[in-house]
């Protein structure tokens, strides 16, 4: 083995090593960078090997970091988070109502938590946000109803992380700025994808009313549905959903890019929560300061991330995983499941964030010499990676309910009563990791579910 390849290995695993000391990971990958950089210098300096790293190529990272600082696709970041906190002010999450719509029949309580979370999901896209706004709702309802408790936890786990998926999705304007594809493609390739997801936990509901209904019950005041009820829940949702109407639809029809639409969104949000009464100085500068913090955070990581993905490309990273690929005799299709069998492993102990940074970059080159036969119906551009990157976010929806750095097992724990154990959480997010492969299995099998409507966007 070449030193060069030795020292990419050994500089990802030093990298997950760090990993469980716990110490910030922006900080983790920027000083592991540092370091290797220093190796593959001192490499080539004393043991001959050919990674290149001088202080010419490790210059590049001060252009790098300016660039991504100064890319304006990633202004839709901060933009599309504050759109989501002013968003929870607006009673997006009141169930009351949507309750009623689904009272006669069984599990239909954890029914209306699936259908808010996708409503969530297309209008706020922060993952913790659901997830602590659904379960401080609903779980207590839920378990007073005598639903079973991995069930209940299980559905606001699940439904909470959809909007990492669903547009608009800050993973996917990661995603579309470091492979350099379209974000209005992302976007569009995600809809169906993430419905799918939607459906899924949905019949999953279902049959588990029909076959265990003690864990799934009716609720006592069970009413049947009326022209009023409908009423109510129309003017309940059609505010958040006219929002995201106009924020997705002026993407898809070009009128405006997603940094944009982005803005209209922060604003239209703002419109929202004054028209229902809730608009408040204390309420704009909270949600101000934690946009900022989490900015704050996902780009740290950033910088992080692109001085790691920098130093490894120059130690020759992406030939090695190009050459490997190579290796395996399975076919492109084959190859493609052993990719999205390591994104599920390492899901287990990388965030998103990470995965999309250094991964990503890195097996798209592959993806794209593959040749694969999916159909962009002559529009889309690079349907093969706009395909396997929505693909790739499906699967990343599984490292939010995947121990031990789950991020929405987290979020359970710091909001279940105390007697939902920890060992409860697991049970009722498994399942749901399984239906989440399986939304993945399914865009695999019918790729038109990602690129039909881009293409139908460009006609």
């Amino acid at each position: 083995m070449p030193t060069e390849y030795f020292l990419v290995l050994l500089m990802f695993g030093t990298f997950i090593g760090l990993l469980f000391t716990g110490f910030p990971i922006a900080f983790v990958l920027g000083g592991t960078a540092c370091v290797f950089s220093l190796v593959g210098y001192l490499s080539d300096l004393y043991l001959g090997s050919a990674t290149g790293i001088g202080f010419n190529p490790i210059g590049m990272i001060v252009s790098r970091i300016y660039s991504l600082m100064s890319n304006w696709v990633l202004v839709a970041v901060p933009m599309f988070i504050f759109m989501g906190l002013v968003l929870e002010h607006a009673g997006l999450a009141e169930h009351k109502s949507m309750q009623a719509l689904f009272g006669r029949v069984r599990g239909g309580l954890a029914v209306t938590v699936a259908v808010i979370g996708i409503i969530l999901a297309a209008s706020t896209g922060i993952m913790g946000a659901s997830v602590t706004l659904l379960g401080i709702l609903s779980l207590p309802i839920m378990l007073g109803q005598g639903y079973n408790k991995c069930l209940a936890v299980g559905i606001v786990g699940a439904s909470g992380t959809l909007g990492i998926l669903i547009p608009p999705s800050i993973m996917l304007v990661v995603m579309a700025d470091q492979l350099a594809i379209s974000v209005g493609d992302l976007f569009m390739g995600a809809v169906f994808p993430g419905l799918v997801l939607g459906g899924l936990y949905i019949v999953f509901i279902l049959m588990y009313g029909l076959l265990y209904p003690k864990g799934a019950p009716l609720p006592p005041d069970a009413r049947p549905i009326s022209w009023k009820i409908l009423g109510e829940v129309l003017l309940s949702v059609l505010p958040a959903v006219g929002l995201i109407v106009i924020v997705l639809g002026s993407i898809f029809a070009g009128l405006a890019t997603p940094t944009e639409a982005s803005g209209v969104g922060a604003a239209g949000a703002i419109l929202l929560v004054g028209a229902r009464g809730r608009l408040n100085l204390k309420m704009i500068q909270g949600a101000a300061i934690e946009t900022f913090k989490t900015t704050a955070f996902v780009f740290g990581i950033f910088v992080g991330a692109t001085f790691f993905a920098l130093v490894m490309r120059l130690l020759g990273g992406d030939m090695l995983i190009e050459n490997l690929l190579a290796q395996i005799p399975l076919g492109p299709y084959g190859i493609i499941m052993v990719i999205l069998g390591v994104i599920f492993l390492l899901g287990f102990f990388l965030d998103w964030i990470e995965i999309s940074l250094i991964i990503l970059p890195l097996v798209a080159p592959a993806i794209t010499k593959m040749g694969l036969n999916i159909n962009g119906y002559g529009v889309v551009e690079n349907p093969s990676l706009v395909w396997f990157t929505v693909l790739n976010a499906v699967i990343l929806q599984t490292s939010f309910l995947t121990p031990p750095v789950g991020f929405t097992i987290f979020f359970l724990q710091g909001i279940v009563p105390k007697d939902v154990l920890l060992w409860d959480i697991y049970k009722g997010i498994m399942p749901f990791v399984i239906l989440q492969l399986m939304g993945a299995a399914a865009v695999i099998i019918w790729p038109e579910l990602v690129t039909w409507l881009p293409s139908m966007a460009y006609k």
